[in-house]
């Protein structure tokens, strides 16, 4: 699943307020009921709200004031139940006391980025950060309730998961917001100037999503530092990931041996240049701290030798992804499914593609990083490759990763229903309208989950 953190620019969950925090708009009001937080009449929905698409400012403003209502009742509710808050707080407070503290801040200065904050706070003033925590005392305690409501919900989940023989992959992006907690929190960390601005900022230079690169706008890490410390920041971050999957993917996997760097004042990805990322001293750690979790490599993009033979050192499955096999992607060979090795996760798309219908019957735009006469020898190369006329494109693909050699196969819930181009996810370089799709109430049908359950017995993927 995507990263389950609260949302940040563009309502992207890859540009998080925290890299530990969880979102309020998964925190469930039904449960809060449940425990007496809340009334009936406050659970009811506004009509205003959209069924097909998220409306992420109402959503937040609608689930926002029953937040506040239930931590009002639970500020003076029962005492074991604050005291499993207190716990909680003690258990998260590596980062949790940061987290609330920034959050409340940002209300105190209508959401001013920290970089416009005064001085003393910017820069993290001993005196001025107590001064705070006491005037914000009560929203900073408002925010520890949403995450403790969260983390409880979350354990909960997990726990029936497991009953279920369900579980859970997690994805932690590589690089984190500027505006967020963890930046601001840890400004040695990162390459920043003298009042916090990023020095220099992530991105990806050219490529199949956008002819301008990707400029992502992440401050980057000072690796030299992190080193220093044995990449603490860091194994908690995964550790605390840990806490509520059984798989991690780590995005951008590349970058952990080389980062494309753009100045923080360019305008797009094109000029940049490659800096140096950990390398194996990274992995190495984790795996001396932490042992041998199960990590999955997403290795897209341009992949040297380098990146290929960090993965396979560590022992790290690699993904592969069926809608680059057939085009001209310089690595379209390797995610042909006969070249595949065993330990590789195949995916029909990721959140980052169309849907696979949508890609299937694409016919080219100017936005468009392939030509039309690339998209009809890609297409035709498909059907070729497939044995088919493409009338189920979707369940084609999702035959073909189930027959496939690969540990893993996953699914995009957009590619199980056959769903357009109306349910991407996200298009890459374009800020607004994404990460809006939502699952429509009753998918998948009895039929479509029939159908996933006879390929994953057809193929021995079953349990």
């Amino acid at each position: 699943m995507l990263p389950v953190g609260p949302p940040g620019a563009g309502n992207s969950p890859y540009s998080s307020p925290s890299a530990f925090a969880g979102s309020p708009l998964l925190v469930s009001l039904e449960e809060l009921f449940a425990r007496g937080l809340l009334r009936r009449s406050e659970l009811r929905g506004s009509t205003a709200l959209p069924r097909d698409r998220v409306d992420y400012a109402a959503a937040a403003r609608f689930r926002e004031a029953r937040l506040r209502a239930a931590y009002a009742r639970f500020a003076t509710g029962d005492r074991r139940e604050r005291a499993r808050f207190d716990e909680f707080r003690s258990r998260c407070g590596e980062w949790l006391d940061d987290f609330a503290l920034f959050r409340a801040l940002k209300r105190e200065t209508r959401g001013a980025p920290w970089t416009r904050w005064d001085q003393g706070l910017r820069a993290r003033g001993a005196p001025a950060l107590a001064t705070a925590r006491r005037s914000l005392a009560d929203e900073v305690r408002y925010h520890e309730f949403v995450q403790y409501a969260f983390d409880r919900q979350w354990s909960a989940l997990r726990r029936r998961c497991h009953e279920l023989g369900i579980g859970l992959i997690g994805d932690i992006p590589i690089f984190v917001a500027h505006d967020s907690a963890d930046v601001w929190a840890h400004q040695d960390l990162f390459h920043l100037d003298e009042r916090g601005r990023p020095k220099r900022v992530a991105g990806i230079p050219p490529d199949y999503f956008s002819r301008t690169g990707q400029l992502w706008g992440n401050p980057l890490y000072r690796w030299d530092r992190l080193r220093r410390r044995g990449y603490d920041w860091w194994l908690a971050r995964l550790r605390t990931t840990f806490d509520r999957f059984e798989v991690v993917r780590l995005d951008h996997f590349i970058g952990f041996l080389r980062t494309w760097e753009v100045s923080g004042r360019a305008r797009t990805a094109i000029r940049g240049r490659w800096g140096r990322g950990p390398g194996a001293d990274f992995f190495t750690a984790v795996r001396k701290r932490l042992g041998r979790v199960p990590l999955i490599a997403e290795d897209l993009g341009v992949v040297i030798p380098a990146v290929k033979t960090l993965r396979d050192r560590f022992g790290l499955p690699g993904m592969r992804v069926l809608q680059f096999a057939f085009g001209n992607d310089p690595e379209a060979d390797n995610y042909r499914p006969h070249n595949y090795p065993r330990r590789c996760v195949v995916y029909t798309g990721t959140h980052d593609n169309d849907t696979t219908v949508g890609w299937f019957r694409d016919q080219g735009s100017a936005a468009s990083t392939r030509s039309r006469a690339e998209i009809e020898r890609e297409r035709a190369f498909t059907l070729r490759y497939l044995a088919s006329t493409g009338p189920e494109i979707h369940w084609d693909l999702i035959r073909l990763a189930n027959m496939s050699v690969a540990h893993t196969v996953i699914v995009m819930a957009q590619d199980a229903l056959g769903l357009g181009s109306e349910a991407r996810m996200n298009r890459p370089g374009i800020a607004r309208g994404n990460w809006e799709w939502r699952l429509p109430t009753g998918a998948p049908s009895a039929a479509v989950r029939r159908r996933l359950a006879d390929l994953a017995r057809t193929y021995g993927r079953a349990y």
